[in-house]
């Protein structure tokens, strides 16, 4: 196994501390290259308290196993003091080799540790695809 693919394991073990391991290894196993790398560069980065990195790709009218379509639940310390914009941006600027590559879209819910309790670890839904030929 290669000493990157070990070491992305090794930061989302870091970043899931408190899982079930069978459900860390389930996550493992099902992240894709672009997955596991929008995963590292957010938990190494961003320090966060809570992360999911979601493969919305089957949502839409793509091919099977792409990874096109993202969506983001991040919670950092980090994110105090900033606004929504600023937080979208330090994201977006993490992850601009995904973005110029093969995502298409990206979902972003940035919080603070503070508004994640206050929402109850809320995640809003993601609204289906009305976009492309499937239409």
């Amino acid at each position: 196994m290669s000493s990157i693919l070990l070491g992305g394991f090794q930061r989302l073990a870091k970043a899931n501390i408190g899982q079930a391991p069978e459900k860390l290894t389930r996550s493992i196993c099902n992240m894709g290259l672009t997955e596991t790398s929008i995963h590292n560069k957010l938990s190494e980065r961003l320090k966060p308290i809570h992360l999911d990195v979601i493969n919305e790709s089957n949502m839409h009218n793509v091919p099977k196993g792409s990874e096109t379509h993202f969506k983001v639940i991040i919670v950092s310390d980090l994110f105090n003091d900033k606004s929504l914009l600023q937080r979208h941006r330090m994201v977006n600027e993490l992850l601009a080799e995904e973005l110029s590559g093969s995502v298409h879209a990206l979902s972003i819910q940035a919080k603070t540790s503070q508004q994640w309790e206050d929402s109850n670890h809320h995640i809003t839904k993601s609204p289906p695809c009305l976009g492309g030929s499937g239409k």
